[in-house]
């Protein structure tokens, strides 16, 4: 798939996929930060109107890279912390998850518990490697949340989805080839639509679109944040003991596009599975 515009790109969706909308508060915060005319207090009273979205928030700042030495005593103090974008980089994530109906709960709720890992995973590397890549915390979260957006989606759209292609309580993607064959459909195609739905930076729409792989042709930003979602995912799978079959393909083009020599991985996947231990997802 193409680069085209928001528009295009769902007209081009399969019949009978649904991208979810984007709620009211995402769209309102969207049109207060384009004026340019906002403050932290201006954005925390469009926010407040979500309760759900404003506590998360709240939790956000406590992950590794964005807390600080005493927790914020209000939403204002929470925004001023992490800054705007980083504000509305977040709350786009979270907001995904309460916009994408649970068609089987048991599997959307051990997904996005997996995502949620995924992403808390792949900030900790962002915060860590952010002057070799230049990728920040709350984008690789915002990524991680998003990356494989696509399955929920098909949840909703195949009921014998789960049945067919997730097995186990792993909940691991599903094989894009896979997915083909039986739906005529992908979830990494559908994730980007989602992505571009919901104004992702594009650089973020296209690390999903290519996230498969390091993608050789795409450098900068998406080749950089591919790489961290791929330490992260194979972080999580090493913290269950499970073998990462992508990594025998890729580790060595992720590590190097991370500035990390491989002597002294295991090292690194310690101490971030250390720091991630406890943090709250």
């Amino acid at each position: 798939m193409t680069t085209g515009s928001v528009e295009t790109d769902l007209a081009s969706a399969p019949r009978g996929i649904r991208i979810p909308p984007q709620p009211q508060v995402l769209r309102d915060l969207a049109q207060l930060i384009a004026t340019d005319a906002y403050d932290a207090r201006g954005v925390a009273a469009v926010l407040g109107q979500d309760p759900g979205l404003a506590a998360m928030v709240f939790k956000a700042v406590h992950r590794p890279g964005l807390r600080g030495a005493r927790p914020p005593a209000s939403l204002e103090q929470a925004i001023l912390r992490i800054g705007v974008t980083q504000t509305f980089n977040i709350v786009r994530a979270v907001a995904l998850s309460t916009s994408i109906g649970p068609a089987n709960r048991r599997a959307y709720e051990l997904f996005w518990q997996r995502s949620r890992t995924l992403a808390e995973l792949a900030a900790l590397v962002a915060d860590e490697r952010v002057s070799v890549c230049n990728i920040f915390a709350d984008q690789a979260y915002m990524a991680g949340m998003f990356l494989e957006c696509g399955v929920p989606v098909l949840m909703q759209r195949f009921p014998d989805y789960c049945q067919a292609l997730l097995l186990n309580a792993r909940m691991d993607a599903p094989s894009l080839k896979e997915e083909d064959q039986r739906f005529g459909v992908d979830h990494r195609s559908i994730g980007y639509l989602v992505a571009r739905h919901w104004h992702l930076p594009e650089f973020v729409a296209q690390a999903i679109l290519h996230h498969d792989e390091v993608p050789r042709d795409e450098l900068g930003a998406v080749r950089s944040l591919v790489a961290i979602l791929h330490l992260a995912n194979h972080a999580r799978l090493r913290a269950q003991r499970i073998h990462d079959y992508n990594w025998d393909r890729c580790g060595g083009e992720v590590l190097a596009e991370l500035g990390l020599h491989p002597d002294d991985l295991d090292d690194y996947l310690a101490d971030l599975e250390e720091r991630q231990t406890g943090v709250p997802l």
